[in-house]
């Protein structure tokens, strides 16, 4: 029986000499223009669906670059349709700040196809050269993924940015505090505000966007327990709550020393609600504002960096709160995939990689253990 005819404009699927099956449809642009839009499959039912698939975003509006398109149109497109609907709100304007300042600037006349080897060594080392190699990586790295993208949806054959290695950075070494230090902090940060915030740093390793995300229901104190099930960011000038970084909820055991402090920060904050009145922003937040609202991540930060400097100790960020942790609990032995659950890592290599900063008197330990090994051996020979 024959198959039905399409629609006029749907395209037709037709045989081609080397034996594989292409149809062609009329699609959208991402500059409002329509272009003719070749795909291809093994079979016939292979080709069709595809041509169905591309029929379907037509009518949608939904914008189909064709293998002509420019990386100045390709770009932007890619990290509106396929970053944007997907990925967490930090990725995407992580990534659009790469395309706009960096990518389009130096690659975006370049067409998909004829984009070479050459043009994007040239465009890493014009970024390294304006910004950093750092971020001459990220750029590479973002490049890279756009181009597997337009390789997927049959723009291009080949991708030429995994043809280049990406710039070596060299990486930074995080120093945290010893615990004597940890300790001193501590002691100076006792009458501030956010004391509470800074001890579940130190003791559970939170991110910062994860301790101002914190709510009250997420807390039981008679169980001793803590679940870290969202983190609040601001992107775009817009604070907004999100999941976790990975996208995972934990439970977290809560050490003694954060118990009174947690009861303290729901006393005072109970005193601020009284005192605010009418004007207080109801809400679940552990850390609260003096009328109710969420604290800012970035105000965090700066509290820690203040007391920090008041104290007189050496500089770290407040992220690096979470290396000490790490240090702490590897050096009291606690199973690696143990601390990798504690922290939040999605890959124990993580773990193990960057954030096991194990004290030189852990290893000097370690090391005396293999004295005491190898002598037993030696000695029952």
């Amino acid at each position: 029986m024959a198959k039905k005819r399409n629609p006029n404009g749907a395209g037709t699927v037709t045989k081609r000499a080397d034996g594989r099956y292409q149809a062609a449809v009329y699609v959208l642009q991402p500059d409002g223009t329509r272009a003719r839009k070749y795909v291809y499959g093994k079979t016939w039912d292979e080709c069709d669906r595809k041509r169905a698939e591309l029929v379907a975003r037509n009518r949608e509006g939904v914008p189909t670059p064709t293998r002509s398109a420019k990386l100045s149109e390709w770009l932007p497109y890619w990290v509106e349709q396929y970053i944007r609907p997907e990925r967490k709100r930090t990725t995407y304007a992580k990534y659009e700040t790469h395309i706009r300042r960096y990518l389009v600037p130096n690659i975006g006349t370049k067409s998909l196809e004829s984009l070479s080897v050459r043009d994007v060594r040239q465009m890493v080392a014009a970024v390294t050269r304006s910004a950093s190699t750092a971020t001459a990586k990220e750029s590479h790295r973002v490049l890279r993924t756009a181009l597997s993208a337009a390789c997927r949806e049959e723009l291009i054959t080949r991708n030429v940015a995994k043809l280049v290695p990406a710039p070596r950075v060299q990486v930074r070494e995080a120093r945290p505090w010893k615990l004597d230090e940890t300790l001193d902090f501590l002691e100076a940060a006792r009458t501030d505000p956010l004391y509470t915030a800074f001890v579940l740093a130190v003791a559970l390793g939170l991110r910062r966007g994860e301790i101002v995300g914190l709510r009250w229901s997420d807390i039981d104190l008679d169980a001793r327990t803590l679940t870290v099930r969202n983190q609040i960011q601001r992107v775009g000038g817009e604070l907004y709550e999100d999941s976790t970084k990975n996208r995972r909820t934990r439970m977290i055991p809560l050490p003694l020393m954060c118990i009174a402090p947690l009861r303290w920060q729901r006393i005072r904050q109970a005193e601020q609600r009284t005192a605010a009145g009418a004007s207080w922003h109801a809400s679940d937040y552990v850390f609260t504002t003096r009328t109710g609202h969420s604290v800012e991540p970035t105000n965090l930060a700066r509290s820690f960096a203040r007391i920090s400097s008041d104290a007189g100790l050496r500089r770290i960020r407040l992220h690096d709160t979470r290396h000490g942790c790490a240090t702490l609990l590897i050096a009291a032995g606690v199973p690696a995939r143990v601390v990798m659950e504690v922290l939040g890592h999605s890959q124990i290599a993580v773990t193990m990689n960057v954030y096991a900063h194990v004290t030189t008197d852990t290893s000097r330990e370690a090391m005396g253990n293999m004295d005491r090994l190898l002598k037993r051996r030696h000695r029952t020979r």
